[in-house]
């Protein structure tokens, strides 16, 4: 290991450099072959074999996923950093969001990492995170324990804005279902109880609310059953309903708000109403800012400059939230197209296994192992990053 920090960012350079075409051409071998949440078995096979060969220790199937794994490298005394590794994909759209490129940024960022630190630097974690699109692979993880002993973990984000953090929110998602009591519509009327009529009754309570609720707060339904026959009174209506805010705290009273709403539209309608979480519960992002600083100079020294985020600016939501909370984390995002495109779409898809995408790759690949380098071969960065993400969870308690 090198005394001077700037020798071994150079070495980490030159490791990404040698590795270029083969971290691109996994980048496209996962793009050209999507799998979604869960399924991900050809991707993990394919990440797994290129960390198992450079002499990573893998374990496959973690937290009782079988498209999970840890590959771990060096060990002893100092400290753990995990690099994640995204590459669950969109279902009809393919990767939309880039995950190809989160996997292969991650990859040969463990892989350079390792091998310009050698022996006795500290343990470099590759961590397979399967379903962040739906399902929650990194929740799972971090309830299992996987992310114990771990001092940061890393990711990139390909977007649409260079940003040095993500702006993610808090998402959970409610299963209402309303229970009445089928009838006639024209033989016995007024012996039903129509559960359809109370689940509409409470999309027009929602629409109502959500006048009011706080910036960065929003509930989306849709209807999930509605009845089978239009000749018979829905005795069972049911709707699933997607819940963010800014934090965990602002997603957890809209949660107990929409709660309150059901219960009285069952009163009212005189059905009954079950409620129940669906899926996992993804937190809002805890930013490290020693942390985002660091990847951010060095991107910038590959030629991309990352900004801060617009003021009031708010994306979507991901498991990397939950991570978060546990350890300093950071998620910039890098952008592959222009700022009036968006994710999720063919277009984003097709800008994934794009020319452009590449150089992203390799820079945030560059990036992330030279910030995950700091942590592991400087106390003060290390002791920086923990003292703000506590300082940071304490705040947003």
């Amino acid at each position: 290991m090198a005394d001077d920090p700037h020798l071994l960012y150079d070495r980490i350079s030159d490791e990404v450099r040698a590795r270029a075409d083969r971290l691109w051409a996994t980048a496209l071998a996962l793009h050209a072959d999507p799998e979604t949440a869960f399924e991900e078995h050809r991707a993990a096979r394919l990440l797994t074999g290129e960390l198992e060969a450079s002499g990573f220790q893998v374990d496959r199937g973690v937290a009782g996923m079988p498209t999970a794994f840890t590959a771990r490298a060096g060990g002893g005394p100092g400290r753990c950093v995990a690099l994640l590794l995204e590459y669950d994909a969109l279902p009809g759209l393919g990767h939309a969001c880039g995950h190809n490129l989160i996997a292969a940024a991650g990859l040969g960022a463990a892989l350079a990492l390792s091998a310009a630190l050698g022996e006795g630097a500290g343990t470099v974690l590759a961590v397979g995170t399967p379903a962040e699109e739906s399902g929650g692979g990194k929740v799972l993880e971090a309830n299992a324990g996987v992310f114990g002993g771990v001092d940061a973990a890393l990711m990139f984000h390909p977007g649409t804005r260079d940003w040095s953090y993500a702006p993610l929110t808090a998402h959970a998602q409610l299963r209402i279902g309303f229970h009445g009591r089928a009838a006639h519509p024209t033989g016995n009327p007024t012996e039903g109880i129509d559960a359809l009529a109370a689940l509409i009754q409470l999309f027009n309570t929602l629409a109502v609310l959500e006048r009011r609720l706080p910036s960065g707060s929003h509930a989306q339904g849709i209807v999930t059953e509605g009845g089978r026959a239009t000749n018979i009174v829905p005795e069972y209506a049911e709707g699933l309903f997607g819940l963010r805010g800014i934090t965990t705290a602002a997603r957890e009273e809209l949660a107990a708000l929409l709660e309150q709403a059901a219960r009285g539209v069952a009163e009212a309608t005189g059905t009954t109403v079950r409620i129940e979480r669906a899926g996992v519960d993804y937190d809002h992002f805890l930013g490290n800012d020693v942390l985002a600083q660091r990847f951010a100079r060095h991107i910038g020294g590959c030629g991309i400059a990352l900004h801060e985020p617009e003021a009031g600016v708010y994306l979507g939501s991901s498991d990397i939230g939950n991570v978060s909370t546990l350890v300093p984390a950071i998620h910039p995002f890098v952008a592959i197209t222009g700022p009036d495109a968006s994710d999720h779409t063919p277009e984003f898809a097709a800008a994934a296994a794009a020319p452009g995408a590449r150089e992203v790759m390799l820079a945030a690949a560059t990036a992330l192992a030279c910030t995950a380098a700091d942590i592991l071969t400087s106390d003060d960065v290390a002791e920086q990053a923990w003292s703000f993400h506590r300082a940071r969870a304490a705040a947003d308690r």
